[in-house]
């Protein structure tokens, strides 16, 4: 792990060229247009599910938020459970992890969140923070989601596998890989340690489909590929919603006739 590290600072010089040439050519993209916050229907108690990050949780790349991760996993849970879903989506262009910790989680209302998905590191990873800056920023993280919702399930979605990522030349992307390795090794270990679920790695099947027309962020194809990698994870902490007593249940049992005894 020293080793990748010091690596990848050597190798500094190509990023920071390679890095200029990749941000003057690709398009940058606003947050997507449409509701952050939404419900699907459902019977029973409701989930309600908050997506906070970067720009994925902002659906950027897409033209609508109605293709981004909070709004394509909702309806995925609400289908496998029949419960109700709430959702919000916080997602802010370029966040690191120490700037969701003190600028966006401080300001979210006190909502009873009951399960929060985070897309965060791939900004950390691209801006070659140091590992323990990452430790500091993204364990603060954690601590102060555990502190506002102290009974919702936390998950973290790891960097993708940056060398798939079509925007980034191959060296460029090899560089960046070790850093993101880095992060999601760190990433995995503060999960463990402070009541997060780390998900598996979203693997990048299909680069030309799963990216949008930057090649950096997710398409809507993408994002639903997304969404249902992280399904498992969190249906992993619901319960199906009872279905109500049918009319048939809710009668008292017909009391059967007693057998009288014949004549001696």
């Amino acid at each position: 792990m020293l080793l990748r590290s010091l690596v990848s600072w050597l190798a500094l010089p190509i990023y920071i060229w390679q890095g200029v040439g990749v941000r003057m050519r690709t398009e940058r993209m606003a947050p997507a247009d449409g509701p952050v916050i939404h419900r699907v229907a459902g019977t029973g108690e409701p989930v309600r599910l908050l997506v906070l990050g970067d720009s994925s949780a902002a659906s950027v790349g897409i033209a609508h938020t109605d293709g981004g991760l909070a709004a394509r996993l909702a309806p995925l849970v609400a289908e496998a459970t029949g419960r109700p879903v709430e959702w919000r989506a916080a997602g802010f262009n370029s966040a690191t992890a120490g700037q969701v910790r003190d600028f966006v989680v401080p300001n979210l209302a006190h909502e009873p969140w009951t399960h929060v998905v985070v897309s965060i590191g791939t900004n950390d990873a691209k801006n070659f923070h140091t590992v323990s800056r990452f430790k500091r920023e993204f364990g603060g993280l954690l601590y102060a989601l555990r502190a506002k919702w102290p009974q919702a399930h936390i998950f973290w979605s790891p960097v993708v596998d940056m060398t798939r990522v079509p925007a980034l030349p191959p060296l460029l992307g090899r560089l960046l890989e070790i850093r993101a390795s880095l992060v999601n090794r760190m990433g995995e270990r503060l999960c463990r340690e402070r009541g997060a679920v780390a998900a598996a790695r979203l693997p990048v099947e299909d680069p030309a489909a799963g990216f949008s027309k930057d090649g950096f962020h997710a398409s809507e194809a993408g994002y639903a590929a997304w969404a249902r990698h992280m399904l498992p994870f969190v249906l992993a902490t619901i319960s199906p919603a009872v279905p109500p007593p049918s009319p048939s249940s809710r009668r008292s049992p017909a009391r059967r006739p007693s057998r009288s005894r014949s004549a001696s």
